[in-house]
């Protein structure tokens, strides 16, 4: 099946994604030159985002829930990818040119920090998926922050999402920053750094970030050996009743 507008991808996807979202290029402007979709594309016209939600269950284990996440989270990225991957080949079918966006590695390391090849959550939400939250996870009506995305950078033209323009949390809802176990929301102002080493870590980081060699290939760890991590603290998505239902 050859894939040429926005009905026909809609349509192809149906119950493979639970959201999906359309964001024309002129809504990137804001993103970094090296992570911009026409970097990543020659002639990008539109960035289409794909969204997996994972089960709502998971915050409702006594014991379990970070096993549960860790999985949900890992499963649905290869999930996206195969998706993402599969769309790009109909619609390059269909005559225009595309490229999958990884749901999640390879990363690229920065002196800013560590970046996907595009900012999924700006897409997302550019895309019309949500709006960012306070504790800086894109947050949707119906999913809350349970969503992962995917995405696919294509020359085709297609109809743009509308953006969401209000932040769907409950009217003075402060759940996430209230349960912060490291208080990253000082300020109220989300600390994405501070947040970063207590809520993912991995075996091998350790040992591979231990001498300045070692360093200098931080970005092969991440992309291979350091690929599955582990999630070490959900409390800011257990206590949002947006996830909770």
């Amino acid at each position: 099946m050859d894939i040429t507008n926005r009905s026909d991808i809609i349509g192809w996807l149906g119950d493979r994604v639970d959201a999906v979202g359309f964001a024309p290029i002129d809504r990137f402007e804001e993103a970094p030159e090296a992570h911009h979709p026409s970097t990543l594309l020659k002639g990008a016209r539109t960035v289409i985002v794909l969204a997996r939600a994972i089960p709502r269950g998971i915050f409702y284990s006594p014991e379990h829930s970070l096993y549960f996440l860790h999985r949900s989270y890992h499963t649905t990225y290869n999930e996206l990818d195969s998706l993402a991957l599969d769309l790009v080949r109909r619609i390059e079918a269909g005559g225009e040119l595309a490229v999958p966006i990884p749901a999640y590695a390879p990363l690229e390391v920065e002196e800013t920090g560590t970046w996907g090849l595009l900012s999924l959550k700006h897409a997302a939400m550019l895309g019309g998926l949500g709006a960012i939250g306070k504790g800086g996870l894109v947050l949707n009506e119906k999913f809350g922050s349970r969503l992962r995305f995917g995405a696919v950078v294509t020359t085709a033209e297609l109809e743009p999402s509308l953006i969401v323009e209000e932040l769907p949390c409950p009217p003075g809802c402060a759940a996430c920053i209230e349960s912060c176990p490291i208080n990253a929301f000082e300020g109220g102002t989300f600390n994405k750094v501070m947040c970063g080493p207590t809520s993912i870590g991995h075996a091998i980081y350790p040992l591979a970030f231990a001498t300045d060699r070692s360093l200098e290939n931080r970005e092969l760890v991440f992309n291979t050996a350091g690929y599955n991590y582990w999630v070490k603290c959900i409390e800011c998505q257990r206590v949002c009743p947006l996830n909770r239902g």
